[in-house]
């Protein structure tokens, strides 16, 4: 018998190769990675912006208001002013001497700050400082006056009388001023004119040889 050739050995080393790597393809499986898969970075949630309350604004501090009495003289130095606080309540009272015034009431706020108001819409704006003096404008008769009024002694710089002598009805205001000169109206029958002076200290005064006495003017 003769023994098979070289070349059907070979082919049947190709068949038995081909049959080997068939088996290999369908029964092998795929190599699965042992490394766990990384769970992204959990980001924590930024907490809500908490809302700031605003303060509230600090009130205007209330300023003291003592009770007195204060004159001086406008900046053209054409009239005296007077104002007498009361309980944060003034008066205050402008005049030349001679014809124009004007008697004005109001309160004073809490910044020390006043607005006065009178007769045909006559105005006095002025503010207390250090409870010394009052510093302001006065709009009166049409005309526009800044002025400065110091505080003065007792028993005070503005006086007022009111009486009936001779049958006429008189009216008069009186502005003491520091260093003692009066500057005042007297009105007889709704006539002005420059009033006679007074004591000082007493009111006293005479008007028409008639004796009468003022009192300090309050609101």
């Amino acid at each position: 018998m003769k023994r098979p050739g070289p070349l059907i050995t070979l082919l049947a080393g190709l068949l038995l190769g081909l049959f080997m790597l068939s088996l290999n393809a369908t029964t092998g499986t795929e190599a699965v990675s042992s490394t766990p898969k990384k769970k992204p970075p959990t980001v924590a949630a930024s907490p809500a912006p908490t809302k700031t309350a605003t303060p509230p604004s600090p009130s205007p501090s209330r300023v003291s208001v003592p009770d007195a009495s204060y004159a001086g003289r406008t900046d053209d130095d054409s009239s005296a002013v007077a104002v007498t606080v009361r309980d944060r309540k003034a008066i205050a009272y402008f005049c030349d001497g001679h014809a124009k015034e004007s008697w004005l009431k109001g309160d004073v706020r809490d910044d020390g700050s006043m607005r006065l108001t009178g007769k045909n819409g006559d105005v006095l704006n002025g503010t207390l400082k250090d409870g010394m003096r009052i510093r302001g404008t006065a709009d009166v008769g049409g005309g526009h006056y800044g002025f400065t009024a110091n505080r003065a002694k007792k028993p005070g710089a503005l006086w007022r009388a009111t009486a009936t002598a001779r049958g006429a009805k008189l009216d008069g205001g009186w502005i003491v001023l520091p260093g003692g000169k009066q500057v005042g109206i007297l009105t007889r029958d709704g006539t002005p004119g420059a009033a006679p002076p007074i004591d000082p200290t007493t009111g006293a005064v005479t008007v028409d040889e008639q004796h009468l006495t003022a009192r300090p003017a309050t609101p």
